[in-house]
């Protein structure tokens, strides 16, 4: 990751990219306005797949930046959601879940939240309430241990156990011995999301915003549409599926204006991709009823996030076996 300096946030209108002069002095004059300890830095979410990672991140910032599933290994890659405050701004990177690869994109999935975590200055380690601590956490806290950063764990989906269970997970978490704080946390339900919110403010290291203000992700609109559409592709399909989805927006178009001089729809065509013949009908379905159903629901994330009508057109295409291909990965953005 290419993390802006203190130079590059206060020199020059190129600071926050794509703001111009008007914007940059109201950049600066909110600089000078900010509290003398005002921190901010880079918060990573690791944990084994399924933790809670990405409806935590979303709760966090309080909007969806990240596509969330029941389905392990749904985030592939690093998703970055900016929380705002008076005090602090919290730069959240949601990883990948660490696990045993089984093939090519599994090992660069691993070095990519490996390389994440080196580089932050907060690792919050998810833990759910309702699975005991079994041999991934304990692989996942000893990587964690071996970090610079400060060490947080959150006991994730504390609304799925009774207090006694509560109690006794943060205690076997305790026994790790190896994070600076422990802190129980429900994304669903809400509670104590602002109190973890307020414990990453404290950790991070005192300096200037690092985004500007109202920006919630760096990710790209292209990026999130593609994540928006595997999220609806995720939805009830079997139990192998799930890992050889990908999807990759290949055009975006403005279509002509309406006839009563009304912005004309958004013509987004992605291409769903999945590794067998046999995959490729169970996404599409009989008569394409299925295709229609994922492709209905990700236009209505489309269209909110968006904020405009869209028009979206979905072909699955078979590409053998790109889990294990490094060109087809790379075609893959992987």
């Amino acid at each position: 990751m290419q993390f802006p300096s203190d130079a590059d946030l206060m020199n020059g209108p190129n600071a926050f990219e794509g703001e111009g002069t008007a914007d940059f002095e109201h950049a600066r004059a909110r600089l000078e306005a900010l509290p003398d300890d005002y921190r901010s830095g880079f918060v990573s979410l690791v944990g084994r797949p399924n933790a809670g990672k990405s409806t935590l991140t979303n709760a966090l910032v309080g909007e969806k930046v990240a596509i969330t599933s029941m389905r392990p290994q749904t985030t592939r890659h690093t998703i970055r959601g900016i929380v705002h405050r008076d005090d602090a701004q919290l730069v959240l990177v949601d990883t990948p879940g660490l696990h045993r690869p089984r093939n090519l994109l599994g090992k660069r999935l691993n070095s990519l939240v490996r390389e994440t975590m080196a580089e932050v200055d907060v690792v919050v380690m998810c833990i759910p309430a309702n699975e005991k601590i079994g041999p991934g956490d304990r692989f996942i806290a000893g990587e964690v241990e071996q970090l610079r950063a400060k060490k947080v764990a959150v006991v994730t989906k504390s609304e799925l156990v009774n207090r006694e269970a509560l109690v006794a997970q943060l205690l076997a978490v305790q026994e790790l011995g190896i994070f600076d704080e422990i802190i129980p946390v429900s994304a669903v339900a809400g509670r104590q999301v602002d109190d973890l919110a307020d414990l990453l403010a404290r950790l991070v290291p005192l300096g200037p915003p690092l985004y500007p203000e109202g920006e919630i992700t760096d990710e790209r609109d292209e990026k999130r549409i593609a994540e928006l559409v595997r999220e609806a592709a995720l939805e009830g399909v079997r139990d192998e599926l799930p890992h050889s989805l990908a999807v990759t927006v290949e055009e975006m178009i403005e279509r002509e204006p309406r006839a009563d001089g009304s912005p004309g729809a958004l013509a987004i065509h992605c291409s769903v991709h999945v590794e067998r013949d046999s995959q490729k009908a169970i996404v599409i379905g009989k008569g394409g009823s299925r295709l229609r159903e994922v492709g209905a629901a990700a236009r209505a994330e489309i269209e909110a996030l968006l904020g405009r009508r869209v028009f979206l057109d979905l072909h699955v295409r078979t590409a053998k076996d790109w889990q294990r291909d490094p060109k087809q990965l790379g075609r893959l953005g992987f």
